[in-house]
This record gives C-alpha cells, structure tokens and sequence, in this order.
C-alpha cells in the first residue's frame, strides 16, 4: 500500500488554508490544488510497501520518534518550489516548529534508511503543499498572487505523528490513518 509519514493539521488551519486557495483557485491556473482536509507536513513519502511489512514501518517510527515532545506549530508565507518562475508546486511555508519537523524527518529518515527505504535525495525542507502545476498557463498572474498574499496563522499544539495510507483515484487522494504515534508530552 502506498503510505508516508506525516503531520496532520487541526481543523482551524484547514479552514484558513481554504481562505488562502480560494482566490488562487480564481486565478484559472493549471493547478491541481490539495484539498484543504489533505494537506499535511509530510515527514517521510516511503511509496509501496507491503501489508506484511507495515507493522516494521509502525515500529521504526515509534523509535524515530522515542524522546521527541509534541511541539507549537504555526504557518506563514507562500511560495513554490522550485521558484516563482518555473512553479511546479505551490507551498505554505512553516515559521515555528521548523526544527521540531526537521528533526523527527532526519530521525525517521535514518530508521527508514536502516530497514531498506531509499534515503530522500534533497534535504529536508518543512512546508505544506497546497496546489501542484500542471502546465504554464496563467502562471504569471498566479506567481504575481502568491508574492502579494500575506499567509500567516496562529500556533496549534502537535501531539502526534500519522502513518498514512495513501490511495490515489480521479477524484483525489484519499487518505487513511493507518497508525497515530503519540510525542511526549
């Protein structure tokens, strides 16, 4: 099943990150945009791992996660990857918990990478994609929209960690929590 590891949002963040796509939506860009209730802080994208292998992937992050407390978390800024003027996809930035989210991804990338997932290529970068570019149409006026959009939440507590199924059908991604691993508190 394909599954990630990952930090899921309270329902006041995806109401705000609702709010922030709607007049990007508008824009008429060829965006495939999240839905609000989908997005998360992906910690770890571990792909197809069979059914029989799911409870090691539970275990290895529940030792990557040994010791870690649960943490503030707020949300700030726009932007794209890799830049405004070749977007493919479309983020929102993280101002506080950046270092609690890199730490457990590098902590769970290790204990991954020890039970034979392949090691991430490009260094850990903590953001929520919100919209992915499907083509160059109208990205202009969408760039121009992201550069003036002045995104920013309140602090929510994070208090745990999901191991998710992810299944991918015309409608969008459906995501299931397959386990949810408590932070100390």
């Amino acid at each position: 099943m394909r599954t990630f590891i990952a930090v899921e949002l309270k329902e006041e963040l995806k109401k705000k990150i609702e709010e922030v796509q709607t007049p990007l939506k508008k824009i008429n860009a060829d965006v495939s945009w999240v839905k609000p209730g989908n997005v998360h802080a992906t910690l770890k994208f571990l792909g197809e791992v069979p059914e029989d292998k799911i409870e090691k992937v539970f275990e290895g992050t529940e030792k990557a996660l040994e010791g870690i407390r649960g943490f503030r978390l707020s949300l700030k800024g726009l932007g794209c990857f890799p830049n405004l003027k070749r977007p493919r996809v479309v983020w929102i930035g993280v101002e506080k918990g950046k270092e609690e989210l890199a730490l457990m991804a590098k902590k769970i990338e290790q204990e991954m990478e020890n039970m034979g997932y392949p090691k991430e290529n490009r260094e850990f970068s903590p953001h929520l994609t919100i919209g992915r570019v499907k083509s160059p149409k109208n990205i202009e006026k969408l760039a121009e929209q992201i550069k003036t959009t002045n995104f920013q939440t309140e602090e929510i507590e994070i208090k745990e960690v999901v191991v998710m199924r992810s299944q991918l059908n015309p409608a969008g991604a459906i995501y299931t929590p397959l386990k949810k691993i408590a932070l100390l508190t």
